[in-house]
């Protein structure tokens, strides 16, 4: 595997979650600065050195609510 896609959405509870597609690995923090941090950490403590992805790609997504 050379690349792992994480989902990541604003937590309800403030904050951010991040969902790995394709892996159970789940992340969540306060910041996107310390999210990008804990989700390198649970790739590197879920895959082997010789698995682990050289690349992590973060798909941000946002609902947006628009009135008529």
């Amino acid at each position: 595997m050379n690349e792992i896609i994480f989902l990541v959405e604003e937590s309800p509870e403030g904050g951010y979650e991040a969902h790995a597609l394709g892996e159970p690995i789940f992340t969540e923090a306060e910041t996107l600065s310390e999210l990008k941090e804990r989700v390198r950490d649970a790739v590197r403590c879920h895959f082997d050195e010789a698995r682990r992805p050289r690349i992590i790609r973060l798909h941000m997504v946002k609902d947006e609510l628009l009135l008529v």
